[in-house]
């Protein structure tokens, strides 16, 4: 996997070294989870509720998100909220999921969406079974929370999901420690966030992939989101300067949300000063 960032011997040499080390204490962390960037997701009928294998994927989710919860813990965590962000949110099977996590799942049509419960008490958030942007060339599943857009920009950033999803974690101050999922969006936050770590899945081939193992994943995820949480020094909330513009390209025009502009074909123009507003925007006209 040519964009691995944390694997095999040196992934597990750090991971016993972080596990023996004294954890920070007192920490919360919120977990936004997805589903096309899990291991081994390559279509969207393995994610849709409707999919003969869809049962077996929401599994690999939960236990994906639990990987995570338990590296939050040994990283000092006394809290971990997980967010099932994956269409109707009713994903993750809650019996499965890591007992001390608290789940919040269902559909919102609060802005926040896959951020719903994120504020100002959380110390870092992490990104779980993502996916890159739509009109990635290559990556696995890349859409922008739809099929119908091409391209959302945000003073002039075009941005992935979890982007805006971080720019929402930056308006309470809480910055993107760890995500997890295909080889696209591991470079796309590289390139937002500062200081992010990262662990590829797999490497996309689109509509192919090419997947680790489910249990390596979870191995992985544990140990890189205990290392991505020792240390917060090191992050830097994820924010834009106001008023937000945003500038949203789509396959299919909608009907104009209040106070956007048509600025081309298929393209919407919407600004304001409160960013949650121009999610609203987005989400009616996605």
């Amino acid at each position: 996997m040519k964009r691995q960032r944390m694997c095999g011997v040196s992934l597990a040499l750090a991971g016993l070294l972080l596990l023996a080390s004294a954890p920070r204490k007192g920490i919360k962390v919120f977990i936004s989870v997805d589903m096309e960037g899990v291991a081994g997701v390559v279509s969207g009928r393995e994610c849709s509720s409707s999919g003969p294998d869809y049962e077996y994927f929401r599994r690999l989710m939960t236990e994906e998100a639990s990987a995570a919860v338990q590296g939050a813990l040994d990283a000092g965590a006394v809290e971990v909220v997980v967010r099932d962000g994956h269409g109707a949110k009713t994903n993750i099977i809650p019996g499965l999921l890591h007992k001390k996590a608290r789940l919040l799942r269902g559909v919102t049509s609060r802005p926040e969406n896959m951020m719903l419960g994120i504020d100002e008490s959380f110390d870092a958030v992490v990104f779980i079974g993502y996916h890159a942007k739509a009109g990635t060339e290559n990556a696995t599943l890349a859409h922008t929370s739809s099929g119908n857009v091409i391209d959302l920009a945000i003073n002039g950033v075009s941005l992935p999901e979890a982007g805006y999803n971080a720019l929402i974690a930056g308006l309470y101050d809480v910055p993107v420690a760890f995500l997890a999922g295909d080889d696209w969006i591991c470079q796309q936050a590289e390139d937002l966030f500062e200081g992010v770590a990262v662990y590829q899945t797999k490497e996309g081939m689109a509509p192919a992939a090419l997947c680790l193992h489910p249990d390596e994943v979870k191995k992985g995820i544990r140990r890189g989101v205990v290392k991505a949480l020792r240390d917060l020094s090191g992050y830097t909330p994820y924010k834009l300067q106001p008023p937000y513009t945003m500038v949203l390209k789509v396959k299919k025009e909608r009907a104009l949300y209040p106070g956007a502009e048509k600025t081309g074909e298929g393209e919407f123009t919407f600004s304001d000063p409160d960013f949650l507003k121009v999610m609203d925007a987005f989400n009616a006209m996605k």
